[in-house]
């Protein structure tokens, strides 16, 4: 649990930690992380929530004619960057965006998550943990800075230096991470070459998709440093595996584990499993969100390990959703599909909403799957009642729009810009022409 500053204290840190400018930071609908960036004497002002910025400038937020907005820093985000810059020392504030009479602006992925997560805690939910696994691509830069597709190194998974050049930029990210407040919990090289996974202590929702936010803002800027180019794209290279983001979540009441039943199947509490089947149900829709990019589904395919068929298991990882072996405090569903270019606020959002619907109509889940079901024939899959996640982002968008759940949970705002940008983007990729037809099809016919 982050500490709730008071102003008095945040200016007195300021000053201490010899602080001349303050990101207040915020996401646009995407996921893009934007600031504005005051002088540390506008600070007072920033922490009564006087900060005003044009959010008609902002990819989903508003059209010119109302477009005053302003930011209101969370005072437990205060954060000064481990890094030094010629101007002196750089802090961030992590802000909700508000109308000018105060209210949460609809379009805000931050007040998206509080606004799902205040849900769970009308149905008697005290905490809704989420822990994500963040992968992420090392690239080589050329003489003139720009990024190559030059990978830099050819490791494996958990391989070490020499065989992993990216050991040192990696170590670097950590110690960077723990100096802003990160508990991190295992660093090592992925399956891919040049492919990286840092993994974090779980916090509360708001708290980890800060945290996500802050990661990736650090990974590119410590890999830069390095001389190389950090990408959170999911399939940057044909052939090898891509960049996932395993998020791991985990309900509590009353301060106890809402997943664990030690006299239940598989050490599962009927919440557990309520939760695990409204994951199904909504897998399809949450997609969208989860794995918004058109290249996200050139890494939901088979054969790279990525989840492509909606089924659940507690032993193999072929599934949508696993459960892994922990259980006490330590009870948890890890759902598989989730890649690390999404909107971390929208994509938690969407996952709560899916696994609380779940639980209010006590939809109870299939037989788990615990066979690999990449090796299953498609009349076995029939059989068995898996369905195949989305093939496209097109797909993905025309389930998003089926639910009605997860519409609700994102809000009509969101809903419509996000569908509206997605809709542009697949008709833009697929009027292109690319190098592989012109290779398949330029001479012969």
């Amino acid at each position: 649990m982050r500490k709730e500053y008071t102003k008095e204290e945040i200016l007195k840190l300021a000053e201490a930690n010899d602080v001349r400018y303050v990101r207040l930071q915020f996401t646009d609908l995407l996921g893009i992380v934007k600031n504005v960036e005051i002088p540390v004497d506008q600070l007072p002002k920033a922490l009564d929530n006087r900060i005003m910025f044009d959010g008609s400038s902002i990819q989903g937020f508003v059209r010119i004619e109302e477009s005053d907005m302003y930011l209101a820093p969370d005072r437990s985000t205060w954060l000064v960057f481990p890094w030094d810059t010629p101007q002196g020392k750089v802090a961030r504030l992590i802000c909700d965006v508000n109308l000018p009479d105060g209210t949460p602006f609809a379009g805000d992925p931050r007040s998206v998550l509080k606004r799902v997560c205040e849900k769970a805690r009308a149905m008697g939910f005290s905490a809704f943990n989420v822990g994500p696994e963040p992968e992420f691509f090392l690239f080589k830069l050329d003489e003139n800075g720009k990024p190559t597709l030059d990978l830099n190194d050819e490791g494996g998974y958990f391989d070490w230096a020499p065989v992993d050049l990216g050991e040192n930029c990696r170590r670097d990210i950590v110690l960077a991470l723990e100096q802003m407040g990160f508990e991190i919990e295992a660093s090592h090289h992925e399956v891919a070459p040049g492919q990286h996974e840092i993994d974090f202590r779980y916090a509360e929702a708001v708290e980890a998709a800060d945290n996500l936010t802050t990661f990736r803002l650090v990974v590119k800027t410590v890999a830069r440093e390095h001389g190389l180019h950090a990408t959170f794209m999911p399939k940057p290279l044909y052939g090898i595996n891509g960049s996932g983001m395993h998020t791991h979540l985990s309900l509590f009441r009353d301060g106890q584990n809402a997943f664990y039943d030690p006299e239940g199947e598989m050490g599962l509490s009927e919440t557990a499993l309520h939760f695990v089947a409204g994951l199904l149900e909504h897998a399809r829709a949450f997609t969208a969100i989860c794995n918004p990019l058109v290249n996200s589904y050139k890494r939901l395919v088979p054969g790279y390990e990525a989840p492509s068929y909606i089924a659940w298991s507690g032993k193999n990882r072929s599934p949508l959703v696993r459960v892994p072996a922990a259980r006490g405090m330590s009870t948890r569903v890890e759902v598989r599909s989730p890649d690390p270019s999404c909107n971390p606020y929208l994509a938690i959002a969407s996952l709560l909403a899916a696994g609380l619907d779940g639980i209010e109509r006590e939809l109870e889940p299939p037989p788990p799957v615990n066979r690999n079901i990449y090796m299953m024939t498609e009349a076995e899959k029939e059989e068995a009642g898996i369905r195949s996640l989305p093939s496209n982002l097109n797909e993905a968008l025309d389930a998003l729009i089926r639910d009605q759940v997860i519409m609700e949970a994102l809000g009509d705002h969101v809903l419509l810009h996000f569908i509206e940008a997605k809709r542009i983007e697949w008709n833009m990729f697929r009027t292109q022409v690319t190098e592989w037809e012109r290779e398949q099809y330029f001479t012969i016919y």
